[in-house]
Order: structure tokens, then C-alpha cells, then sequence
């Protein structure tokens, strides 16, 4: 067999009874429209449900997939210490799950338990659904702040374990919309948040699943999603497959926006190889940009592709203009895939006998030893975009309003601790997020004194 059906489901702890308390009655579309996603996910009779949770252990890296033979849980955290459960995972799926992801380099599998209670992004699916059939076996799946595509890769080996053993397998995308739709709502407003709701919906309910790749991180982030990534990994469990979807309902009465969408696969359809149609455009974007790129780009890549393929550093062309040639000055190569930073590194001064040396080191610096990330690999190689800041020298300013978030960049000192954040970056709007990020690069507290300078950077995509 393979995924029977999927549903796009809120996980508001309010809705159950015994938290909302009265509460959960300003959702009532959404509690009906819940009710008929447990309806129908009962009818199908599934072996397994899997229930992916932005509230389940997740890692910036990994995914992490329910171990052992079962977990507990319960809303005694929001009051309601008499509403529990205890589910039985189904290892079967679980283990092939893992070996298909191992097999394809997805880093996904079940250690890191950090937490083996069920969180309430799993509980809420489950208490409308075991209202209605107390019978198949779990599996809970966290997110990560991987790639989407990753995400999606994902689903497409959660359809193939399913395939592969047989079971009849539901999926459950647990996932809030914005938490940021209404003035008086918890979280506040942010004009993106109706923005998301409103595109979410749309491409949900259209089925049509490779615009998902459409939503940048940042808009993202200000809308103050819950559950894309989520959404996403049901997207790859439906790959390749004619979709019939509907939408349920969609509120945002208490500031966060809940949406229920139901989906059936229907048979084959190519053309609906999301996935593959976004890496092709990406491929090709990439490659226009790189051979659109200017000499300082272009040594950079050079530098990377070379360090990546053959573990060598490169001699500086000879062509190089002479103005990469002879001065020196601090530089920062950045490297993005998927419109996600991959890696990053730079000096703020100096440290080699010009420009192009300092690029050309950083460069491999940044595809190999930033800490944040694992080393740059060959198959990467055609998804990454590259682009490269040389500093001009930094200069002492007195206080914040001498800073421009779109014009300087920032280094915030305290003793010999220093936090440099480069100028105009995407999500940063206010020289005050500005200071704060600079000043948590640098390890430096927010009662500490600490000193500023700002620079300029000419920035070479």
C-alpha cells in the first residue's frame, strides 16, 4: 500500500474541552471540520498514522522519528492533567523509514530523545481521532530547520516505506498557519501574517504543492508560521500523484490562523514531480547567476568547486583585475543553497597580501569549517549561490543612531569578544536587531558595555 489520504490540521490546545473550558466554542468551524477529518481518516482504517509536529523534538539538522515501542502523554500542562494517552509506535515503518533515508543521505532517524512524552501537536490530531478509531499503530515525526526540498525528500521516503511494507498508512500535517493575524492576539500583528494565511490556503487547496517552495524564509518567519515545514513532508508523501483536495475551514477569530484541508491521492501524474521541477529551476538559476558573476564572484566559486571536488586550493588566475591584486581588506564569502545560508565566513581585516588571497581563503573556509553547517558536497555544488563582501575599514561610532542597517555594517566589542554582522541582510530590518544578533555572534551579554564601529561593504553577487 501506500499514504491513503493526508490532512493539513491546527493543533490549538484550546479546542479540546477540558483546556478551552468554553474557550474552544469561538472555533467552532474548526472543531466541525476536525470532527469530519477523524471521521474520515476512521473510515479508511489505517494500519499506521503518521503525524509530523512542529512540537515534537526537532533539530536545526536532522529529523527525529519517534523511537522505541511507544510514548504517553497528556494536556497537563494546560490544565487538563485527565486528557492522556498512550500510543504504540509502529517499528516496522519506523525502521524502514530510517534505512530509506539513510540509503538517499537524509539525515533523519531516531536518536536525540530529548523529550519521549507526546506533544500537543500530536495529541491534538489524536483526540479527534481516537474519538473515532482507536485502532493503528503511531509514528511521530519532528521537523527540522533543514531545507524545504529536504523536507520534502522526507515525504517522498514515508510514501516509499509505506509502499515498501505494505501498510495503510494516514498522514496527519500538524501545523498552525500565522500567530500573527489580529492586534489582540497573543503573538501580535505582522502584515505578513494575513499574507501567509491567505497564500497557504490558496496553494492548499488547489493541491498545488510545488508553489510551497515559493514562500521565502523571511516572510515566513515574520508571519510567524507553525507548520510549513510540515505541510511540506505531506507535499513529498504525495508525490507524483493527482490530488483531491478540499478545503474544510480556515479561522483566525483568536489571532492564530487554524487551517483543515483534506487530500486523496488519485492516481499517477508526472507533471506533479514537484520536487524535481523545483531543483531543475534551481540548477538553472544557479548556474545563470554563477556565469553572470564578477571576478570576485567568480574566484570564490572557483575556490569552493575546487576544495569540494578535489580537497585542493587553486592558484589565483592570472586575469584578476588589479585592484583584487593589490590592496588588501577584510572580505566575507557567503554561500546559499535553497535560498538558505549554507555557510559563511570572513575576516574584518586583513590577514593575507591581498583581496583575491582573502577571497579565495575564506572561500573554502566557508564551504568547509563553518561551524554551523557540515562541509559543502559535490552533488551540492549546482544549487549554491555565491556572493562575496569586501569590508571597507571600520570606524569607532558613538551610539546607535550613527548606524544605518541598509548602508553599514556593524561590530559590537566587549574586552577581546566581537560580533560583526554584515549590512543589508535579508530579515534584518532595525539597527537594533541588527546590535543584538552582532552582539550574540559575540558572545556578549545584554547588560555588558560594549563598543560599536560601523563599515561599508561593496557587496559582489
Amino acid at each position: 500500500m501506500s499514504v491513503l489520504a493526508a490532512f493539513m490540521a491546527p493543533h490549538p490546545p484550546l479546542i479540546v474541552p477540558a483546556v478551552g473550558k468554553g474557550g474552544e466554542k469561538q472555533i467552532v468551524a474548526t472543531t466541525k471540520a476536525y470532527e469530519r477529518v477523524a471521521d474520515e481518516a476512521a473510515a479508511l482504517r489505517p494500519d499506521i498514522v503518521i503525524i509530523t509536529s512542529p512540537h515534537a523534538v526537532m533539530y536545526a539538522d536532522y529529523f527525529h522519528i519517534s523511537p522505541g515501542d511507544g510514548a504517553k502523554g497528556s494536556f497537563a500542562r494546560f490544565g487538563a492533567p485527565e486528557v492522556r494517552f498512550s500510543e504504540t509506535y509502529d517499528t516496522e515503518l519506523v525502521d524502514m523509514i530510517c534505512r530509506l533515508a539513510d540509503a538517499e543521505g537524509l539525515p533523519a532517524g531516531t536518536m536525540g530523545e530529548r523529550d519521549a512524552a507526546l506533544d500537543h501537536g500530536t495529541m491534538v490530531p489524536l483526540w479527534f481521532l481516537r474519538q473515532k478509531y482507536t485502532g493503528g499503530r503511531l509514528v511521530r515525526i519532528g521537523l527540522s530547520g533543514l531545507p524545504l526540498a529536504d523536507h520534502y525528500r522526507l515525504g517522498q521516503i514515508i510514501a516509499k516505506a509505506a509502499s515498501e511494507t505494505g501498510k495503510r498508512v494516514v498522514l496527519i500535517a500538524s501545523g498552525d498557519l500565522s500567530h500573527k493575524l489580529q492586534a489582540h492576539g497573543p503573538y501580535g500583528f505582522s502584515p505578513e501574517g494575513p499574507v501567509y494565511d491567505s497564500r497557504i490556503m490558496d496553494v492548499c487547496g488547489r493541491a498545488a504543492f510545488g508553489e510551497l517552495f515559493d514562500f521565502d524564509e523571511t516572510f515566513c518567519d515574520k508571519a510567524a508560521e507553525c507548520g510549513h515545514r510540515s505541510f511540506v513532508v505531506m507535499a513529498g508523501a504525495l508525490d507524483g500523484r493527482r490530488v483531491k483536495a478540499t478545503v474544510l475551514s480556515h479561522q483566525d477569530v483568536t489571532g492564530v490562523g487554524y487551517g483543515v484541508c483534506t487530500f486523496y491521492p488519485e492516481g499517477e501524474d508526472e507533471s506533479r514531480r514537484f520536487l524535481h521541477a523545483y531543483l531543475k529551476k534551481q540548477e538553472k538559476d544557479c548556474l545563470l547567476k554563477a556565469e553572470a558573476g564578477d571576478p570576485y564572484v567568480r574566484l570564490a566559486r572557483a575556490s569552493v568547486e575546487s576544495w569540494v571536488t578535489r580537497r585542493e586550493r587553486i592558484a589565483l588566475p592570472e586575469d584578476l583585475p588589479a585592484e583584487m591584486t593589490s590592496r588588501k581588506a577584510g572580505a566575507f564569502v557567503s554561500i546559499h543553497k535553497n535560498g538558505q545560508l549554507r555557510g559563511c565566513i570572513g575576516t574584518i581585516a586583513p590577514t593575507r597580501d591581498n583581496v583575491a588571497e582573502e577571497i579565495a581563503g575564506n572561500a573554502v573556509s566557508a564551504c568547509s569549517r563553518d561551524p554551523r553547517f557540515r562541509p559543502v558536497a559535490v552533488d551540492e555544488l549546482k544549487y549554491l549561490e555565491i556572493s562575496v563582501d569586501v569590508l571597507g575599514e571600520p570606524e569607532p561610532v558613538a551610539s546607535p543612531a550613527e548606524l544605518d542597517v541598509k548602508r553599514y555594517g556593524v561590530i559590537v566589542s566587549s574586552g577581546s569578544r566581537r560580533g560583526l554582522l554584515l549590512p543589508d541582510l535579508e530579515g534584518v530590518d532595525t539597527v537594533e536587531e541588527q546590535i543584538r544578533i552582532a552582539r550574540q555572534k559575540g558572545g556578549i551579554g545584554e547588560r555588558e558595555p560594549y563598543r560599536l564601529q560601523r563599515f561599508e561593504v561593496v557587496r559582489h553577487h
